[in-house]
C-alpha cells in the first residue's frame, strides 16, 4: 500500500507540476476578454494627453510674443519707404494720401455681397477661423499642390495685414489664428468688414480702398454708385492688381469678374440670370478716362509694389515697410528722358515704345521704360503688354535648344530653301528669296525663316519649351495652347512682355545661369524682421551653348550681312536679335494698313554688363502701323542711346570662351556636314567656327583639291594649245637709214589681237628699250651717230624674237660702203668710228634721241630746266643745246665715256620739243665732203 502510495503520491505532484501556473487544479476559469485593447486605448489617451499639454504649451508658447491688436494700426496706415540700389537713397515714400474712408452703412449691400462671396463666404458664421474652409484648402492643396486654394477669412486677412510679417512660418500662422480671434471678439462682424474694404490694395498709382477703386476706375463719386457688374469686377482685383486689371489686361480681367459673378450666384447672393445679364457687359465699357500723370520713378514703383505684396502679401501702402531696391536712379532718369522725346525724336504721340534695363549678374531690374504719356495706372509696355516676339525668339527656342543638345557648331550647315511646315502649309523669309547652304550663324545673322523651321524640328517642341521654360518663358501655359511649329518664328498667341525677354536674354550673357528679373532685394519690416527677396541663380544652359549663342547673336551686329548694324558702338561688345511681328489679314483690311507695314519692332541686345530689351510699336491696330525707316530703326536706336549711356564710366568687360568651347578654321558650308580646309581652299571661303570640345570635324575637304586637279589639266591643256598658237607667231622687224635718220617697223604673222611687242635698241651708247605693247609699230631714231651700228630687237609676249641692224655711213671712204641693215652677228660697232665723232659739237644729243620715257638719263637735271618726258616722237628734242650748262655736259660726257670705251658723247637735252620741229646739228669739217651723195637703200634684212 505504502509503495502504491508512494507512487499515487509522486504521480498527483507530477500532474500538479504540470499545470500552468496560477490555475487551480479543478475546471479552468474562462480568459478574460479585452485586455489588450484597454491597454491600447489607454496608451493613446496617455499619448493624447501629452499631446495635447504639449501642443497647449506650443501653442502658448507661440503666441505669447504675439502683437496686441491695436485700434491706430487697424484703423489708421504707416508709409514705406522705397531705397535705390545704393541702400541709402529714399527715392519715395509710399502711404495713404491717396486713400478715402468709407463707412460700413455707405458700402452698398451688392459691394458687401461680391467681396463675401469671393473671399469668405462663410463670413458670417465662423469666429474668426473657417476649420470648414481649412479643410477644403487642404484638400485642393494635396490635389493640386501647395498654393492652390488659401484658408484665410476676411478676419485673418485684416490681422495679416496689419500686424504681421508675412513669413510663412507655422508659428505666424498660429498668431494670426489667435489675433483673429481676438479681434472677433473685440470687434463686431460689420466693423471687420469695413476695416478690410478700407485697407485693400487695387492697382497702381496708391489705389487703396474700396471708394478710392470706384472713382478710380469708374469715375463714380461714390461707391454706392456702382452696379453689380463693376462691383465683381472690383471684388476679383485684389487676388492679382495687375493681372485682373481691366484697363490694362481686358481679357484675363473679364474671366475674373465672370467667376465673381458665378461665385455670387453659386452661393444665392444673385440669381444665375443676373448673373448672365452682368457678363454682357463689356469690361471695359464703363471705365473712366485714366487722365492722372504719373510722377517720378512711379513706374519703376509700380513693379516694386507689384514683387512685394506677390513676394510677402504685406501692404507696402500701410505696412511700414523698408523697401530696398535694384533701381540705378542714372539709368532711369535717362530712359525716362528717352521717353519724354528728349533724346531720340518719336514720329508721332501715338508711337509707343517699352524698355526694361537689367544687370546680367543679379538679374537686378535697373530702370524701366513703360510708355509714352503714360496716366497713372495705364498700360505698362514693359512689363504688362505682351505681343509677338518675331524672330527674337529664334535663339530661345531654335538655336539655342540645338546647340544645347544636339551640340551644334556655329557653323552647322542649314539649307535655306523652299519649305513648309509640316502640316504642309509654306514658310517663306522676309524677303522671299532663298540663299541655299549657309551656317547657323549666318541664317540668325539674316534672319532667315526656314532654317530657324529647321533647327527647331531637330530639337523638337519639348526641347524648345523646356529650354525656353528655364528662361522663365512658360508660352503654352499662358496661351493655353501647346508648343506649335509656327513658335519657331515668333508665331504665338499671346506673347511676350520686355521684362520677359530682358530676363531670358541676360542668361546669354551670363554664361548660361539665370537670375529672374526683379526690383526689390529685401524688405525690412517694423519689429525689424528682414526677408531677402533676391532670386537664386539657376543654370537654365550650359556655358558653352551660351558662349555660342552669344558668339552668333555678335554676328547679327558685326557682319556685313546682319540686320542690327545700326547698334554698333565704340568700345563696346554687342550681341543681340532683331524682330518683327506682322499684322493679321483681318486687321489690315480693316485699316487699311499696306503689306509692308509692321506691327511689332522689337531689338533685344546686350554687353557683357546689360541687356535691354526694346519694343516699339502702337497699342493698337487703330493708332497706327511702322512702315517709314525711322519707325523701323527706333528700337534699335533706342537700345545704342540707352546702353551708350548706361555704360560710360565703368569697365567694359567682354565675352569669355569657356574651355568646353573649341575654335576651328572650316570650309563655309556647300553642304549638310563641316570639312576642314585643304592647302587648295580658297581663303574667301574659310571662315572661323566654335565648336562643343570634341565635336570638331576632322575630315579635310578635297572639294577644292580636285578641282585644283582639274584645273591643272586644263591648264596643261591650254598651255599646249597655246605653245603651239604661238608656233604660229612670227615676229618681224626692220630698220634701215634715210635723211638723216634711222627708220625701224615691226609686226607679227599670225599675232592675236593680245600678242604684244617689247623693242629694244643698242647702240654705241648702250642698249635701251624703244618700245613697249600690243600690235605692230614703228619708230624714228634721228640723228644718229656717223659711223655706228644700231641693231633692233623685238621680243613678243609668247617669247618669239627676231632682230635687225643698220649701220650710219660715216666719212668719204664710208660714203661707197652699203648702208643696208646687216645681221646682228655682223653689225658690230667699231670702236675707231667713235672716235671720228669725238670733236662732235657737246650740245648735240643725236646720238641719245631717243624719247626721255624710253631712254631714262641721269644728267636730266634741274639745271636745264626742260620737262622731262615732253618728247614723244622718239627724238632727242634739241631746241636750243647752249642752254645746257657746262656742269651737265661734263656730268654727260664722263657717264659716256664709260659706257663707250672713252668715247666722248654729248647728252641728249629734255626741251620736250619734237624731232620734225628741229634742224639737224652742224657737224665739224672733216677730210670728207660734208655732203654724201644718197646711196640706193636696199630692203632691210630680219632675224628670227
Amino acid at each position: 500500500m505504502s509503495d502504491n502510495y508512494r507512487s499515487r503520491e509522486e504521480r498527483r505532484r507530477a500532474m500538479n507540476d504540470n499545470k500552468p501556473e496560477g490555475k487551480s487544479q479543478g475546471k479552468p476559469k474562462k480568459k478574460k476578454k479585452g485586455g489588450l485593447f484597454r491597454k491600447i486605448v489607454a496608451a493613446v489617451l496617455l499619448i493624447g494627453i501629452i499631446g495635447l499639454i504639449a501642443g497647449v504649451g506650443t501653442f502658448f508658447a507661440m503666441i505669447s510674443d504675439a502683437p496686441k491688436v491695436d485700434d491706430s494700426v487697424l484703423k489708421n496706415s504707416f508709409s514705406s519707404k522705397v531705397y535705390a540700389n545704393d541702400g541709402k537713397t529714399v527715392v519715395k515714400e509710399i502711404g495713404a494720401q491717396k486713400r478715402t474712408y468709407v463707412q460700413y452703412d455707405e458700402i452698398p449691400q451688392v459691394v458687401k455681397n461680391a467681396f463675401i462671396a469671393t473671399e469668405d463666404v462663410r463670413f458670417y458664421k465662423h469666429h474668426g477661423v473657417d476649420f470648414y474652409r481649412i479643410g477644403g484648402a487642404l484638400m485642393a492643396n494635396f490635389k493640386n499642390g501647395f498654393g492652390a486654394e488659401g484658408g484665410s477669412t476676411i478676419t485673418q486677412q485684416v490681422v495679416k495685414n496689419s500686424f504681421l510679417s508675412p513669413k510663412k512660418t507655422v508659428k505666424r500662422k498660429v498668431q494670426e489664428m489667435w489675433l483673429a480671434y481676438q479681434l472677433e471678439r473685440k470687434y463686431s462682424k460689420q466693423q471687420i468688414l469695413e476695416m478690410y474694404l478700407n485697407k485693400i490694395y487695387f492697382a497702381s498709382g496708391e489705389v487703396y480702398g474700396i471708394e478710392r477703386a470706384a472713382e478710380k476706375f469708374y469715375g463714380v463719386k461714390s461707391v454706392k454708385d456702382l452696379t453689380l457688374d463693376e462691383a465683381a469686377m472690383l471684388a476679383g482685383l485684389p487676388k492679382a492688381p495687375t493681372t485682373y486689371n481691366p484697363v490694362t489686361n481686358p481679357e484675363n480681367a473679364t474671366k475674373r469678374r465672370n467667376t465673381v459673378l458665378n461665385l455670387m450666384a453659386k452661393n444665392g447672393f444673385i440669381t444665375q440670370a443676373e448673373a448672365d445679364k452682368a457678363k454682357q457687359v463689356d469690361v471695359q465699357a464703363h471705365l473712366a478716362k485714366q487722365t492722372e500723370s504719373t510722377s517720378k520713378y512711379d513706374v519703376f514703383i509700380d513693379q516694386v509694389i507689384e514683387e512685394v505684396k506677390k513676394k510677402t502679401d504685406a501692404d507696402p501702402f500701410s505696412a511700414g515697410l523698408e523697401i530696398y531696391t535694384t533701381l540705378d536712379t542714372n539709368a532711369q532718369d535717362y530712359v525716362d528722358d528717352v521717353m519724354n522725346n528728349k533724346v531720340v525724336n518719336f514720329p508721332n504721340d501715338k508711337f509707343q515704345a517699352g524698355l526694361v534695363v537689367v544687370d546680367n549678374e543679379t538679374g537686378g531690374i535697373q530702370a524701366i521704360g513703360g510708355g509714352r504719356n503714360r496716366v497713372s495706372g495705364g498700360l505698362n509696355f514693359a512689363t504688362n503688354m505682351r505681343r509677338q516676339p518675331g524672330s527674337t525668339i529664334k535663339p530661345i527656342l531654335d538655336y539655342g535648344p540645338a546647340i544645347e543638345n544636339l551640340k551644334w557648331s556655329t557653323g552647322q550647315p542649314l539649307k535655306d530653301e523652299e519649305y513648309h511646315y509640316s502640316n504642309g502649309t509654306p514658310i517663306r523669309n522676309f524677303g522671299r528669296n532663298y540663299k541655299g547652304w549657309v551656317s547657323a550663324r549666318e541664317a540668325l545673322g539674316r534672319s532667315l525663316n526656314i532654317p530657324a523651321l529647321k533647327a527647331f524640328q531637330a530639337t523638337g517642341a519639348d526641347k524648345a519649351k523646356e529650354f525656353a521654360t528655364g528662361l522663365g518663358l512658360k508660352l503654352d501655359e499662358e496661351d493655353g495652347e501647346a508648343y506649335s511649329e509656327s513658335y519657331s518664328i515668333g508665331g504665338f498667341r499671346t506673347g511676350v512682355t520686355p521684362l520677359q525677354m530682358a530676363g531670358a536674354y541676360s542668361a546669354f550673357a551670363n554664361e548660361g545661369m539665370y537670375n529672374a528679373p526683379h526690383t526689390v532685394t529685401k524688405v525690412k519690416f517694423p519689429d525689424g524682421t528682414e526677408i531677402d527677396l533676391t532670386p537664386k541663380p539657376k543654370r537654365a544652359m550650359q556655358d558653352y551653348t551660351a558662349f555660342m549663342m552669344t558668339d552668333m547673336m555678335k554676328s547679327v551686329v558685326n557682319e556685313s550681312y546682319g540686320t542690327a548694324r545700326a547698334v554698333r558702338t565704340p568700345g563696346l561688345e554687342i550681341a543681340g536679335k532683331t524682330g518683327t511681328s506682322n499684322f493679321s489679314a483681318a486687321e489690315k483690311q480693316r485699316y487699311n494698313i499696306p503689306d509692308a507695314g509692321e506691327k511689332d519692332v522689337w531689338f533685344n541686345g546686350f554687353t557683357p554688363n546689360y541687356t535691354i530689351s526694346v519694343w516699339t510699336g502702337y497699342e493698337t491696330a487703330k493708332d497706327g502701323y511702322i512702315l517709314s525707316a525711322n519707325e523701323t530703326g527706333m528700337a534699335k536706336n533706342i537700345f545704342k542711346h540707352v546702353i551708350t549711356h548706361i555704360s560710360e564710366g565703368k569697365p567694359k568687360g567682354s565675352f569669355k570662351q569657356p574651355d568646353s568651347v573649341v575654335e576651328r578654321s572650316v570650309e563655309k558650308p556647300t553642304g549638310k556636314d563641316l570639312k576642314r580646309p585643304s592647302g587648295s581652299t580658297p581663303s574667301s571661303l574659310i571662315t572661323k567656327e566654335y565648336f562643343v570640345r570634341g565635336t570638331a570635324p576632322t575630315k579635310v575637304s578635297q572639294t577644292f583639291v580636285k578641282k585644283e586637279k582639274e584645273e591643272k589639266k586644263e591648264d596643261k591643256k591650254e598651255d599646249k594649245k597655246e605653245k603651239k598658237d604661238n608656233k604660229d607667231v612670227k615676229p618681224k622687224i626692220t630698220a634701215s637709214y634715210s635723211g638723216g635718220a634711222i627708220s625701224v617697223n615691226w609686226s607679227a604673222s599670225n599675232a592675236a589681237s593680245d600678242t604684244t611687242f617689247t623693242v629694244t635698241m643698242s647702240s654705241p651708247n648702250g642698249s635701251e628699250q624703244l618700245a613697249s605693247g600690243a600690235g605692230a609699230g614703228g619708230k624714228t631714231i634721228s640723228n644718229p651717230a656717223p659711223g655706228a651700228t644700231y641693231s633692233f630687237t623685238v621680243t613678243t609676249n609668247t617669247g618669239e624674237s627676231a632682230s635687225s641692224s643698220v649701220k650710219v655711213p660715216g666719212s668719204s671712204d664710208q660714203a661707197t660702203e652699203d648702208d643696208s641693215t646687216k645681221p646682228e652677228d655682223d653689225g658690230t660697232t667699231d670702236d675707231n668710228q667713235n672716235e671720228d665723232n669725238s670733236n662732235t659739237d657737246q650740245n648735240n644729243g643725236s646720238d641719245q634721241g631717243d624719247d626721255s620715257s624710253t631712254q631714262p638719263d641721269d644728267n636730266q637735271n634741274s639745271n636745264n630746266g626742260s620737262n622731262s618726258g615732253g618728247n614723244n616722237s622718239g627724238n632727242s628734242g634739241n631746241t636750243d643745246n647752249n642752254n645746257n650748262d657746262s656742269g651737265n655736259g661734263n656730268d654727260g660726257n664722263s657717264g659716256n665715256n664709260s659706257n663707250n670705251g672713252g668715247a666722248t658723247t654729248p647728252p641728249a637735252d629734255n626741251g620736250g620739243s619734237d624731232s620734225e620741229s628741229q634742224t639737224p646739228p652742224t657737224t665739224p669739217a672733216t677730210p670728207s665732203t660734208p655732203s654724201t651723195p644718197a646711196t640706193p637703200q636696199q630692203e632691210p634684212t630680219t632675224e628670227n
